[in-house]
Formats: C-alpha cells, structure tokens, sequence
C-alpha cells in the first residue's frame, strides 16, 4: 500500500474553506491520473496476474437508471473487475454486520461515510491519500463529517439535502411570504390550514423523528459541540418545544398515505408547505411546473437557518481482497472522474455532485429552487448528524422526541435525562 500522506488534523480540514460559498470554492486543480494509473484508469504496470476481483456494493437508490450507471463506471474500469451489488432492506444494518466478514464488500457507500465504530474497530482503511490534490474541492463539512484522527475514512460522492418547500400560489393568495423566522412559519402554518388544507407537512410523525437536528441549530444548538453535548441548554427545550406546539396547534398534516419524502401532499394540494428533500424536485416540477420554491428551515433568536446535508460516501474495508487495488478504485471513480459524480448525482434523480466544482457547473441546479438547494447547502448546510453521534445516541434522541412532541413531556427534563446518556457513549468512543 502506498505511504499515506501527513495526517489532516480537524481544524486544517476547515481551514480549507468551511465558510466560503460554493461559488467561492472552486477549484483550480489541473487534473490527470493518479501515479500507477492511466488517465482511462488502466495500471501502467502489472504483476503479470490476472486482474484483482472487487465486490462494490451500494444501498438500493428508488431512482430508476441509478443502478445501471453504476454498473457502466465498474464496467469501464479496467484495472480490476468490478462486480456491483445493488443491496435492498436494511443496507446499514447488514453491511455493518458483512463487514465483521471477508464475504463482505470490498469497497461500499454508506450514508456520511463509516460510523465511528467502524473506524475505531480498524474495520475501514484510511483513504486519506486518496484525495491528492483534489481534497480543496470537496466541501469542508464533508471531508470533516468522515474524519477521525487526521485520517479521512472515505470519498464523499453525492449531497442530498432537505428543504421547506411550498406552493408559490397558495402563499401568494393569502398574502403570506416564505418564512424566514420561526415566528413567520408558525403565522404561515396556521393562516394556510383551513377547510381539508393544512399548513404544513412534517412526516407522519409531525416531525418528531426528523426535525430535532433542525430546531437545535434554529436555536442556536447541536447535538455535540466537538465532543461534548452540545444541547446541555436552556435555550435548546425552547427550541424543540415549537415542534409541540406545532402538533397542538393542529397545523399538521398527519394523515399522508406516504412519508415525508413522498411530495403528494404538496403537489396534491393538500398542504402549502412541506418538509422534503432535494431527490423529490423533479417529481414535483412534473406536476407544479414553476409553482413551488423552497427555503431553509427557519431560525430563532441566537440560531440561524439551516438545511440538513448527508453524503453517500464510499470506504474501502479493511477485509477487502485487494486493498490497494480497492484503494486506486475509488481514487478512479470518484476523485478522478468528476463525470461520474456528475452523471449519477443529476442524470438519475436529482442530487448535488460531491465536488464543489462540478456542483458549480451542473446544469440541472442551474436555476429555480434547484439553484436555490445548492445555494443553501453551501451558505447553511448542516451535517445531519455528526460523526461520533452513535446508534445509541439517535436512538434515544429519537424516543425522546416521540414524547416531547407526541405526548407533550417536558423538553427540559427530558434533554436533561439524555445528557448521560450521550455522556457515556462519548467517552466510549473517545476513550
């Protein structure tokens, strides 16, 4: 295996560019192949074997043509002989577990890269070197999201983000501007529900499961401040209390036959604003023309707003059959061959490409609330989670949130008994 390059500490990492726009962040990088590959990603020297073997597997995209442009990159490879698997159910939980084995992948995406464990558990290689002098075109927030130690664990290859998306007539006729402040969206929400239309659409579960992240940064907050809870705050209770009040205000839409991905509830007009992400836009532009726009979630006093961004990321595991040949794979696929990050992020769907400057050039965010997505992301993206926020965390944030919103439990007593709680798991994984 190649030597690594000096390790990255976090904060060099954003000093690459963590508050610059995606306009400001492109790059001036010449290109070419990496040493040891032609630019078509052929080895220019061989053992004289035949050509490594390697297993990729992805999670099931829903977007049709996904599947097949990953198979054409791995068939276009000659370096190696790629076999691509398009893995249904629960990829997260099964990869994790194909990983403990050598029947597993070779090299995998998973969502904002290996979790914690994984890389403590030496269960994914560092690919740090992999990046070479493409590493300034990837965002910050990203490469951050997928560091541990100064060592970064995988190459990020598309954004997805979530947006407040509403219908443009429906605000207009009531006279309503897109809301900006928290105290504007809950205007909004009650003045558009009426008759069989409600206000807002936040999943089925009013946003319990989905909103938390959000209201903490509205406020001012996060679930971890580097590492240490970052939500040990009076202001934080107050924060995910307007999610209750919400719920209570009966401005919800609760009934949808599909969750919040789905945008039927807006394009049907059964809601003027909804909660959903970036993938839903053309399906909503088939059906509303250029009658929707989409903002960030809104803020508070102290907070500001913000969009959730996740990452597919692709790891290399450390079980793999060829490390190094899985290592100038990925280098191939996703650093070296921006078409690629291109291609499978707007051809196929609608997603950001990972790399600033292509995101920068893609025609399908060029203009309307699909430029406006990938404006956001770059002035108010936030990490949906962070790195060491573990299972065991999300699944207790996750139940408090049900009881807060749901059944109305105090969201002071309830943060206040979580803290322990992701008390403990960081000194596990930090330990």
């Amino acid at each position: 295996m190649a030597r690594p390059t000096p390790p990255l500490s976090r904060r060099s990492v954003l000093a690459l560019g963590g508050s610059a726009t995606l306009g400001a962040l492109l790059s001036s990088c010449t290109g070419g192949a990496p040493p040891g590959l032609t630019p078509t990603g052929e080895a220019e020297t061989t053992a004289g074997g035949p050509r490594p073997a390697l297993a990729h597997w992805y999670h099931q995209y829903p977007e049709e043509g996904r599947h097949e442009a990953a198979t054409r990159y791995a068939e276009a490879y000659s370096a190696a002989d790629v076999t691509v698997s398009w893995r249904p159910g629960d990829y997260a939980r099964t990869t994790a577990e194909a990983l403990l084995t050598p029947a597993g992948p070779d090299v995998f995406e998973y969502a904002n890269g290996p979790t914690i464990d994984m890389i403590r558990g030496e269960q994914v290689v560092d690919l740090t070197d992999v990046f070479g002098r493409e590493l300034s075109d990837f965002p910050p927030a990203l490469v951050e999201r997928v560091t541990w130690d100064g060592r970064i664990y995988a190459v990020p290859q598309v954004v997805s983000t979530q947006l407040l998306v509403y219908r443009r007539s429906m605000l207009d006729q009531a006279g309503i501007a897109p809301p900006q402040q928290m105290e504007q969206l809950l205007e909004a929400a009650r003045a558009l529900t009426r008759d069989d239309v409600k206000g807002l659409f936040l999943g089925a579960d009013g946003g319990a499961g989905r909103m938390g992240g959000p209201m903490l940064w509205a406020g001012g907050f996060d679930f971890l401040d580097d590492e240490s809870v970052g939500f040990d705050n009076a202001g934080a209770a107050e924060s995910l209390a307007v999610l209750r009040t919400l719920w209570t205000d009966e401005v919800l839409l609760l009934d949808a036959s599909d969750d919040w991905t789905d945008p039927t509830p807006l394009t049907a007009g059964r809601v003027a604003m909804q909660w959903t992400e970036l993938s839903a836009f053309p399906r909503i532009r088939e059906r509303l023309g250029d009658d929707f726009g989409a903002v960030p979630w809104p803020s508070m006093p102290g907070g500001a707003p913000s969009v959730p961004v996740t990452a597919y990321a692709a790891s290399v595991s450390a079980l793999a059959r060829d490390i190094d040949a899985a290592r100038e794979y990925v280098r191939w696929l996703w650093v070296d061959s921006p078409d690629h990050q291109l291609d499978f992020a707007t051809s196929h769907g609608l997603s950001i490409p990972a790399r600033i400057s292509v995101a920068a050039d893609a025609e399908a965010l060029a203009s309307g609330p699909e430029q406006d997505a990938a404006t956001y992301v770059a002035e108010h993206g936030r990490s949906l989670t962070p790195l060491l926020w573990t299972d065991a965390c999300a699944s207790a944030w996750g139940e408090m949130m049900t009881r807060i919103v749901h059944d109305g439990s105090d969201p002071q007593e309830e943060l206040d008994a979580l803290v322990p709680v992701v008390e403990a798991e960081l000194d596990r994984v930090t330990a």
